[in-house]
């Protein structure tokens, strides 16, 4: 954690300065603001803690409640996931506070008895495999939490507006400020006052019931599925033995799917509820809980629950549905203004731990793209690319969750092989950790013509660190781990053996940067730029790197030495980034993304090709 460089730092260094609309934010709700976000819920705090750290654009996000959330009713936070809250500041913390998954177990009928259950499979659960974040099961209000800090301690101050719910909207003219939006006060001394505000942006993070999209004519697309299940948080005594262990439990009387919770006593049981009549009319949302713990009993026999206190329970049917547009742009004939995010574009299942973590790259996707357009760092046409981006991912979710709900909620009769949900629940590991996404060629995404250079990051889909020695302390540490949140863009210029080229890669590319920074800002402001030499790091000669890996930072200029890096060999594996990451002995470059997309790979020699590819991203400063 790098501070210090505005000068020195007594207090909580998480709390950095504020700055533009953060020094003296105003308490009330303006009349006019660059972007309005609608909801609270996971996207929504995400894209308020990334426009925070653009505090010359003008944020606020409202919320009907009168207060933060108490109850959440997602818990299962992917590695992913995870992986963003490190660009946020806070994995360590929440890990420390949430359960690890660390097996999932199968269960099924005893061949001997089929009126009991009995353990069929152990497995270790795909977090432990695929990356270096682990699987976490946390309360949604405490990840809400961590995101209002996140907010509240970067430069734009922003805090979300309590007690004021959203009406309506029209996008009424081609201004400034085209989108106005009709708004109420349900909490305070001003509960019932209704007021209209106008907005450049607003985006609708306010969940399946979206007034937002209603507003922009979107309709969800897709069925309930004829059946539903039970969910409950609750505290027991069992004898079930795999009490503290993810399982999906297959029996006569039905199906269960149980997870652990944090704090060590809590649990969240689905329960089978079956098939549902297609005259129901959603009464099955009705069942009373008394009768979803009896459910539960009768699955888990021979097992019982001894139920103490349920903390929140819910019925619901399995839908499955995508919007037919992530925006308002109806036709090409004019830019999008209004966006959607999270269960307001996209609904399904809880089963498969999808939920609050597609939302949130939602938001992480969109914040940066909205803080670089109102900056005047990227053109307008660099919102399109929102919703060309994330429906793609949103369909592949719910065709997923769709094979995932439909393998859950079999009968014995119907599985032939008892392995069969352990080996898809592997086999699949990389989607539901949302290390699938990979985004197609565009402005922002380029081709593949050399990708060869560096096959272990493949263009679009998200930089999958490794851990390098920094040089100038030679400590190890992870490369992608020094990126943050922060709307910058990073290039990783990989040496070649002697770093010739990589010098002269340097001296083109310097100009290119200084182009798209403001004179008055810090060199790396816009575009990060770190090296990794192949050579061990007592090797390196830290003050002879280009002056473009040791910029000047801050109003005391002071040079960051936290750039450079050595890919000394892994102790344990005795291979080092460029093995693990299939990285030209040549040399490379790594152009990724603020939310941590892969967008180019580049040969050294190819310095008119990057600055074309910066060309079409950013606007001279």
């Amino acid at each position: 954690m790098q501070f210090h460089h505005h000068g020195y730092v007594s207090e909580n260094p998480r709390v950095v300065p504020a700055a533009g609309w953060g020094v003296e934010r105003p308490i009330d709700l303006p009349d006019e603001t660059d972007v309005l976000i609608v909801g609270s819920g996971p996207a929504g705090m995400l894209l308020a803690a990334q426009m925070s750290q653009f505090p010359d654009v003008t944020t606020r996000i409202i919320e009907r409640r009168d207060g933060r959330l108490v109850l959440g009713q997602a818990d299962g936070i992917q590695p992913r996931s995870v992986e963003t809250f490190q660009a946020f500041g806070f994995a360590e913390r929440i890990t420390a506070e949430a359960y690890n998954i660390a097996y999932m177990n199968f269960w099924g009928p005893d061949p001997d008895n089929p009126d009991n259950i009995i353990r069929t499979t152990r497995t270790e659960d795909y977090g432990l495999k695929i990356s270096e974040f682990p699987h976490l099961i946390v309360n949604q209000a405490r990840v809400l939490d961590y995101f209002a800090e996140a907010a509240a301690f970067a430069p734009g101050r922003i805090i979300p507006d309590y007690g004021i719910e959203f009406l309506d909207l029209s996008r009424d003219g081609e201004g400034e400020y085209p989108v106005a939006v009709r708004i109420r006060h349900t909490a305070g001394e001003r509960a019932g006052e209704e007021r209209t505000i106008r907005a450049k942006y607003v985006v609708g993070c306010d969940g399946a019931r979206s007034g937002v999209r209603e507003a922009i004519g979107r309709q969800h697309v897709g069925e309930f599925s004829a059946h539903a299940w039970g969910v409950m948080d609750v505290l027991v005594n069992t004898d079930f033995p795999d009490w503290r262990t993810k399982c999906a439990i297959n029996a006569k009387a039905g199906n269960i799917l149980h997870i652990p919770r944090e704090g060590g006593y809590l649990s969240r049981v689905y329960v089978d509820l079956g098939a549902v009549a297609t005259d129901d009319n959603h009464r099955v949302r009705q069942t009373p809980i008394d009768q979803i713990i009896e459910k539960a009993n009768e699955v888990l026999h021979p097992y019982t629950l001894d139920v103490k206190e349920v903390a929140w329970s819910s019925v619901y049917e399995v839908g499955h549905r995508v919007t037919d547009g992530f925006d308002d742009a109806l036709d090409d004939t004019r830019a999008p203004r209004v966006f959607l995010t999270g269960d307001a574009c996209h609904t399904h299942s809880a089963k498969a731990g999808q939920g609050m973590n597609v939302s949130m790259q939602d938001g992480f996707n969109l914040g940066w793209k909205l803080g670089s357009v109102l900056t005047g760092r990227s053109p307008e046409s660099l919102l399109a690319t929102y919703s060309a981006e994330r429906q793609p991912v949103a369909q592949q979710l719910i065709d997923f969750d769709r094979e995932w709900s439909s393998l859950m909620a079999r009968k014995p009769e119907e599985i032939s092989d008892p392995q069969e949900l352990a080996n898809y629940y592997l086999a699949t590991a990389e989607f539901p950790s949302g290390f699938m996404t990979q985004y197609p060629p565009s402005a922002i995404t380029g081709g593949s013509a050399h990708q060869a250079l560096a096959a272990g990051f493949p263009i679009g889909k998200r930089f999958k660190s490794a851990e390098v020695v920094r040089v100038c302390d030679g400590n190890v540490v992870h490369l992608g781990h020094h990126a943050r949140a922060d709307g910058r863009w990073r290039v990783y210029a990989f040496a070649d053996a002697g770093g010739v080229r990589l010098r002269e890669w340097a001296t083109a590319v310097s100009p290119m940067i200084a182009r798209v920074t403001s004179a008055d800002a810090d060199e790396d402001a816009v575009i990060d730029a770190k090296v990794v030499y192949q050579e061990a790091f007592e090797d390196v000669a830290l003050l002879e790197a280009p002056d473009l890996f040791l910029p000047k930072t801050g109003p005391l200029g002071l040079t960051d030495w936290e750039k450079v890096y050595a890919a000394t060999p892994n102790v344990w594996t005795d291979t080092d980034i460029f093995v693990e990451r299939e990285l030209a002995r040549d040399g490379a470059v790594v152009v990724v993304r603020p939310d941590q997309y892969v967008a180019a790979v580049l040969p050294l020699e190819a310095t008119s090709e990057l600055g074309a590819f910066f060309d079409g991203v950013f606007l001279p400063a």
